[in-house]
This record gives structure tokens, sequence and C-alpha cells, in this order.
């Protein structure tokens, strides 16, 4: 937001007074709700979500202050036709804490499939895009997951959408863009996994963590024939 489009304090005010409105109007619907799954109440939650979402950006833009609030994300009860055909949006967010094991495991992968000129670590040889290529080419996403520290990788934040498809695709039909955003209402169930979702969680590596050297012992057998 420009200097120039700064929100008065008027404004703010107002952003204020429609989450007051929000807020009434949200306990009115779950008050009235006719069920687990009543469309009225996510209704009024998402209404909610926007006018907080709305306050909080102007009150920080006026006056440099956040409101303490963290309203997850949130879509309504899917209520279209039976799905013939679904598509699966997965994220997973890791980041890189421990190079020398993944870098490790990209060299054994390399030796294994006959690769020349593997470099010792420390040398020229592979950099962390190189292995991350060679580690996720080699192994399946579901396997990375239930291994990650094996790969020197720390878990972030993971997402998995089930959407209705219109029709089945053609094989390789959206592969140039696969992840584009599906119509909220052909979302049919959502999964969302974060740390900021819980207080206290502990850290899954240390800030000071040593760099340990690794035997051939540690890590498991590579399968090159798969």
């Amino acid at each position: 937001m420009s200097d120039a489009a700064q929100p008065t304090a008027a404004e703010v005010r107002a952003a204020a007074e429609a989450v007051k409105t929000a807020l009434d109007r949200h306990l009115a619907a779950v008050e009235r709700r006719s069920g687990e799954d009543d469309p009225a109440v996510y209704e009024a939650f998402n209404q909610l979500a926007a006018a907080a979402e709305a306050y909080d950006e102007l009150l920080f833009h006026t006056h440099q202050e956040v409101t303490p609030f963290d309203i997850p994300a949130t879509v309504p009860p899917y209520t279209g036709p039976e799905p013939e055909a679904i598509g699966v949006l997965i994220r997973q967010d890791y980041t890189v804490v421990e190079p020398q094991r993944l870098l490790a495991q990209a060299e054994r992968i390399q030796v294994a499939e006959g690769a020349d000129g593997v470099a010792a670590r420390g040398d020229e040889g592979l950099d962390t895009a190189q292995a991350l290529e060679l580690v996720f080419g080699e192994f399946e996403a579901d396997e990375i997951a239930s291994r990650h520290k094996e790969f020197g990788l720390a878990e972030g934040d993971s997402a998995l959408w089930v959407t209705r498809l219109e029709e089945v695709p053609e094989p390789g039909e959206w592969l140039d863009a696969p992840f584009e955003q599906p119509e909220q209402d052909q979302v049919i169930c959502r999964f969302e996994a974060s740390t900021s979702f819980a207080d206290g969680v502990d850290e899954e590596f240390d800030d000071d963590l040593e760099v340990v050297e690794l035997d051939d012992e540690e890590l498991e057998p590579l399968d090159v024939d798969r």
C-alpha cells in the first residue's frame, strides 16, 4: 500500500465495526445451526475471516499494530455432483538442514546408477540443487516424506486437496500447468498441517546441529531397478 493510499482513521474504525458485525452474525448462525455441516455457519465463518483480515491489514498500515487473530482458511462442504474423477493436489515444504546427508544420498545414487566422475564431498562436485534432483528422481514423494531425516530435510507446512474433475484428462494434457487453482465448489475435502497450528512444538533439528560423517551402514541400500 503506497503512501498516497494510506487508510484513514475512519476507515480503520469502520473495519473494526465490520468485524463486530461479522462476529454477531457468526454467533447467530452457530446458535441456529441445523447440523454439523450447516452452510450458513460456513458462510458466516468466511465473512468473519474476511472482515478480520481486512481490519488487520488496515490496522497495520495505519498504526503498525496487528491483531492476535489467526483464522484458518476454510471452504464450504462439498455439495456438487457425485465425483467420477478426482484430482489430488499435494504440497509439502522442506528445509535442507543437513546438506551432507543430502549429498551423501545423491552420491550413492550416482554410484548405484554407474555414473562417472563422482566427486568427493568438499570438492567441486554436486551442489544442493543437483542433489535434490537426484534424490527426488530416485525416491517416491511419500517415501521421502517418511524418511526425510535420512535426506537431511526438515518438514514444513503441508496441504492436500481432493477436487472433482469435470472429466478424466487425456494423458499428458495438464503436465505443463499441473497446479492451477481449482474452483472452490469443486473441492471435496482438504487437509493442512503446520506447526503454526500448535504452540510449543519441539524443533526437529537443533540450531547448533553438529555435522557428522556418515558411514555406508547408516544409509538404506538403493533399489536401482525401481
